[in-house]
């Protein structure tokens, strides 16, 4: 997944005129002064945010080294960045660079420990964010569930259909629902229904539905709503989602869906533990 530097530093500007305001008072100290600093993990994890780190010090007219890349595995005690400037802004990028580096971070961890302990029982399915994301910073989680070997799933409103419970008590009817859809966006985007039974994802089966989204289903009857689905139509994507943590994925994997969604990657990861100490 490619960022456009362009969004990425209009994201960190915002970040930084919100942490400095008019002026960093405590680095006042040492203007004057100049700093060689590096960030080092001080936990093993999965690298994610260098960009937004790296944007946060060159805002502020400080050169930086990155170190690692995106989708990395580090170990504690590696280096990240290193980056040299004024110590006044070195300092004062500080905070940002590191609140992005560290929550970006620790999705991608998150990310890269679920899917390897979902891919030992089912190593063909995926696994996806989804739309629970900060406002604002959301693309970047997106970013971060790649990095750590996931799927972003939509990115937007506009990236794919998904009927859910609130559009069909509005429309009536799955099958209405589902020839609304493709009358209004064609045969180029996917048409997905969510579904809260295994009867209703064989009624979005039947209905022509090209993703059916399983949600807050047991496995059991996530495993039931697969049988039925696969019967009508093999090529239809399945999806489980909805109460799905990083201790019953494997659970849900051996149900057969191709794709296991969670929320909880990107409003629930904790931060990967990192910091930054001047050398210099």
């Amino acid at each position: 997944m490619i960022l456009n530097r362009v969004r990425v530093e209009r994201v960190v500007r915002w970040a930084l005129e919100e942490d400095v305001g008019r002026a960093d008072l405590t680095s006042s100290v040492v203007r004057g002064e100049e700093a060689e600093a590096v960030i080092v993990a001080k936990e093993e994890g999965v690298v994610s945010g260098t960009l937004p780190a790296r944007v946060a010090f060159e805002l502020l007219d400080c050169d930086v080294e990155a170190r690692v890349r995106d989708g990395e595995e580090v170990r504690a005690g590696q280096e990240l960045l290193r980056v040299s400037g004024r110590a006044v802004n070195v300092l004062s990028a500080e905070r940002v660079a590191l609140n992005f580096l560290m929550r970006l971070s620790g999705i991608a961890t998150a990310t890269r420990r679920v899917v390897d302990r979902v891919r030992r029982v089912n190593p063909d399915v995926i696994v996806a964010a989804t739309r629970k994301v900060h406002p604002i910073t959301g693309f970047l989680e997106k970013k971060a569930v790649a990095d750590g070997g996931g799927d972003p799933h939509r990115l937007g409103l506009d990236d794919a259909v998904l009927i859910k419970d609130n559009h069909l008590a509005l429309v009536g009817s799955v099958e209405e629902a589902v020839r609304r859809a493709r009358r209004e966006v064609g045969f180029t985007k996917l048409v997905g229904v969510e579904v809260e039974s295994p009867e209703e994802a064989e009624e979005a089966a039947r209905a022509g539905a090209d993703h059916v989204l399983l949600d807050n289903m047991t496995p059991g009857r996530v495993r039931e709503a697969v049988e039925r689905v696969r019967r009508i139509d093999d090529a239809i994507i399945l999806e489980a989602s909805g109460g799905i943590t990083p201790e019953n994925a494997p659970e849900y994997a051996r149900t057969g869906v191709d794709v296991i969604s969670l929320g909880w990657l990107t409003h629930s990861a904790p931060a990967l533990d990192l910091s930054m100490r001047v050398i210099t």
